[in-house]
Parts: structure tokens; sequence; C-alpha cells
């Protein structure tokens, strides 16, 4: 498992983002709960997530950040990264973002890309 804790924050709230290998839905629900059994984890706001699975199976998990799975999923799609969970973790900082959290998230998925790359 890739982690990086405290990637980013915008007006209170503050990201997380971590991944690692997973071959099915199964196996990415394991890798959630293993990520949830850090307390830390367990009480964020948001857990967001997706993978696209090697047979072109789509999976995701918006965790109430409605639409943040699908920009996961979108941005792994482009890197043509298959079998790979990547979590985007929010801690809710009290004021809403609006659109601005969907560029989170691609920050977060970008930082992690580039982390997992070098």
């Amino acid at each position: 498992m890739l982690q990086l804790a405290n990637v980013l924050s915008d007006r209170g709230s503050k990201y997380a983002v971590s991944g690692g290998p997973v071959a099915s839905r199964k196996e990415a629900d394991a890798f959630l709960k293993t990520l949830k059994r850090d307390k830390k984890f367990a009480k964020a706001t948001h857990n967001t997530w997706a993978v696209l699975l090697s047979d072109g199976t789509p999976l995701k998990g918006d965790d109430g950040e409605s639409g943040a799975g699908m920009v996961i999923l979108r941005m792994l799609e482009r890197e043509g990264l298959h079998d790979h969970v990547v979590v985007v973790t929010r801690w809710y900082g009290g004021v809403k973002l609006g659109g601005d959290r969907f560029r989170r998230v691609q920050d977060c998925v970008r930082a992690y890309l580039e982390a997992r790359a070098a």
C-alpha cells in the first residue's frame, strides 16, 4: 500500500490518498476495510475510491462525495492503470468547496500517480 498523508488542504478540508494492487471487487473492499482500521481514516468524512479491473470493469465508490469516484476512475482510465485501487480521503473542514472539490480529488490522484512512478 502506498499512502500519502496530508497531500493538501483547502479551506480547512484535509486530504490524503492511498492505493494498491487489487484484482477484484472483493479485494477492493478488503483494501478499504484495511484502510479504515486506522481510526483516522475510519473517522474521515469521505473515502472515495475507484479501480479499473483488467477485464475493463470499472468500480467506484463516492462515499457521500457525489461524483468523486468517477473523477478518480477517469484518471485511472487515462493513465491506463488497471487492477490498482486509488482512495482519496477527505476530512471536511467546515467550508463547502463546491466544484473545487473535484480539482482537489484530481490533485490527490495526480500526486499519487507521480509518487507511484518515482
